[in-house]
């Protein structure tokens, strides 16, 4: 089962459905902590639809984003319309970005450096990292070890009722390979809305790392290991890193 890379994964009825169902949120507090430690401008890899972006900005920090999904930057920019905010945020990969200024804070709000299939795309990635950050900026990547799957997940649903119907989330299958330290997911997502019902499946695709080689990619991309855990477990943990 191949996986579904992220610019392709998050858009259409995933990107609608992403929102209402997902199960963490991002306290934006947080990343205001964070970035008034670390400095602005900053800038968020894998925005998604605005969260905690969009708050970031309400309370006037000076921070940009960018997500590889066209639909998932399109939302971000219909919402911040709403809340009349001036947001830059623009569709690239953390791989190929080429951001047009540079910026004391870079961090991601979760674990989304997991979403790379490959340690080669996590090694691009941190290049174009380190050619982002100002002299001495930081870059605050969160990591983890997806939890192998319990024998209830398989099958289970994510629900919720709307106006209009309902829409859900099920997991089909999963499929585990220790040796490529790979998970990948198969979902269908689903709304029901006036009695017509929509389906997508998609593969959701997690890769994962261990500290000892996601330092060792940073020293090659020229960015040093400033805080780091000891190791890894299935709850993100902050790696922290300066140029």
């Amino acid at each position: 089962m191949a996986g579904t890379s992220a610019a392709s994964f998050y858009t259409g009825l995933v990107a609608d459905l992403y929102k209402p169902l997902k199960s963490t949120s991002f306290d934006s507090l947080q990343y205001r902590d964070l970035i008034a430690q670390y400095g602005e401008p900053a800038l968020e890899l894998g925005c998604g639809d605005g969260d905690p972006l969009l708050d970031l900005r309400e309370s006037g920090i000076d921070v940009d984003g960018l997500d590889s999904s066209p639909d998932m930057i399109a939302r971000l920019h219909r919402r911040a319309e709403t809340r009349n905010l001036e947001v830059t945020a623009w569709v690239a990969s953390m791989e190929s970005m080429n951001p047009s200024r540079q910026y004391a804070t870079v961090f991601l709000a979760g674990p989304t450096l997991n979403l790379l299939p490959t340690d080669d795309a996590m090694r691009q990635t941190l290049h174009r990292i380190k050619r982002a950050l100002l002299p001495n900026g930081t870059a605050i990547v969160p990591l983890f070890v997806p939890a192998p799957p319990s024998a209830d997940y398989i099958g289970s649903v994510t629900r919720r009722d709307t106006a209009s119907g309902w829409i859900a989330c099920r997991v089909l299958s999963v499929e585990r390979d220790e040796g490529a330290r790979t998970q990948i997911t198969a979902l269908r997502y689903e709304r029901e809305r006036n009695g017509m019902l929509q389906q997508l499946k998609r593969n959701w695709l997690l890769h994962w790392i261990d500290v000892d080689g996601f330092t060792a990619l940073a020293e090659e991309a020229g960015l040093r290991t400033i805080d780091a855990p000891a190791a890894l477990d299935h709850e993100p943990r902050n790696t922290v890193l300066r140029s």
